[in-house]
């Protein structure tokens, strides 16, 4: 689970690199120093990461904790150490006095003598809430239908209504969930199983597999979306790069040779974009035959994504605007007709093809009601509805499938064998 843990690490707080450090005489934790009986200037050193800032005109106030205490310990600095890098989710080294509080809401403060930026953190980039969306939905998110339905066993009685008194399933996505959320914390994610009733034995396909899934208030953008996922890619990935290289080396010296080499080639570039318009007349251009005939209006296949990865030169590239009529009800319409595109986007990578899927979610009230009333589904998602009637904000958010990625960064061709115990159609093993 190396990976699993760089992924959460990259998504509630961002890569950081270790500077310099000076020895002072006591290190202590955030518990200990707001615990301390004895606050009458000794010289400590506190490290963690900032939870607020507040700036005066001659003195900066910082909220500091590490994970040791509920209580954050508040840390007085001369104006002159104000900067952008003292910024929410920053990593800080903070040497100091500890001295008794002049305020009736702590018994002790740190004043600072020097502050280290550990580790500088984007607001657009940390933050992120971690969220543990249900396992059990009514909701089929993806709309296609590949629901697996879960019903109690006949050992156990219950009326002849339904147990929840509704049609339940295991979750295909926590997107949802997590747009209910985000109201509430602007930025959150979850990580945790999903389920995909599929009747595919293909390479990279699962019937029950991980994935993180992002949403975020706020967001205007395909392009501020898309800063998002090439971010958490390439900031995870040099993670589980610099904390786990003899695993990586391994699978990279007896199953994938070179493939350290185009891992290193994805990360030192930027991520290029193509319009879903654009990628099916590359593909008709293209010399090579495909089972599927690639057709504006039709959905990429797995023959076809991998083909314009190699086009832009193993380069991971982002699609961008797909037909409404391929997608979901929950994406934002561009009103482009003819056409009539969605703001829906998937990054392809190489050797697996799909990797993210996202968009920006339709947080228009009308636009949205009438693509339910074109469905069918306005009762069952008239909470959903509802989330638009009450402060709705424009949001987007995306999904990345966790063994997919790894297949991506280690080689391997079979998303079988990234997994201990693989289910998918005719297949599951104790």
């Amino acid at each position: 689970m190396f990976g699993a843990r760089c992924l959460l690490r990259a998504l509630r707080s961002c890569s950081s690199a270790p500077c310099p450090r000076h020895k002072p005489s006591a290190k202590l934790s955030v518990r200990d120093a707001l615990g301390a009986q004895n606050a009458s200037g000794e010289r400590v050193k506190v490290q963690g990461w900032i939870r607020s800032v507040r700036s005066q005109k001659e003195v900066l106030f910082l909220h500091v904790n590490d994970g040791s205490s509920l209580e954050s310990l508040q840390v007085v600095a001369d104006s002159s150490f104000d900067s952008r890098e003292l910024a929410f989710g920053s990593s800080v080294e903070v040497q100091g006095q500890l001295v008794k509080s002049l305020s009736k809401r702590q018994n002790v403060e740190l004043k600072a003598e020097k502050i280290e930026v550990v580790g500088n953190c984007d607001a657009k980039d940390s933050g992120f809430v971690h969220i543990h969306t249900p396992v059990i939905t009514s909701n089929d998110c993806e709309g296609a239908g590949e629901l697996f339905q879960v019903k109690p066993s006949s050992k156990i009685k219950v009326p002849e209504e339904n147990f929840f008194n509704v049609p339940v399933f295991l979750t295909v996505s926590g997107q949802l969930h997590l747009e209910v959320m985000s109201g509430a914390f602007t930025q959150v994610f979850t990580f945790g199983p999903t389920f995909r009733a599929e009747n595919s034995q293909s390479r990279r396909h699962l019937a029950e597999f991980y994935m993180v899934e992002a949403e975020i208030s706020f967001l205007e953008s395909l392009q501020d979306l898309m800063q998002v996922m090439e971010g958490l890619f390439k900031t995870t990935t040099m993670t589980v790069l610099s904390n786990c290289p003899e695993d990586v080396e391994l699978c990279h010296k007896f199953i994938a040779p070179g493939q350290k080499d185009r891992l290193e080639h994805m990360l030192k570039n930027n991520f290029l974009i193509i319009s879903y318009t654009e990628a099916v007349e590359i593909l008709k251009q293209a010399s090579q035959n495909f089972t599927f005939t690639p057709e504006w209006g039709a959905d990429l296949h797995t023959e076809h994504e991998k083909y314009l990865v190699k086009h832009c030169g193993d380069i991971p590239v982002f699609v961008i605007n797909y037909p409404l009529a391929l997608k979901p009800f929950y994406m934002r319409d561009n009103e482009d007709s003819p056409q009539h595109t969605v703001a829906a986007v998937d990054l392809l990578v190489p050797g697996v093809g799909e990797l993210f899927g996202g968009s920006l979610r339709e947080e228009r009230y009308h636009f949205l009601e009438q693509r339910l009333a074109r469905s069918g589904l306005t009762e069952a998602y008239q909470w959903y509805l509802d989330l638009r009637r009450f402060g709705s904000v424009p949001h987007g958010g995306f999904g990345m499938g966790f063994e997919r990625y790894l297949q991506c960064i280690l080689g391997i061709d079979n998303i079988k064998d990234v997994i201990p115990f693989p289910r998918f159609t005719h297949s599951c093993l104790l």
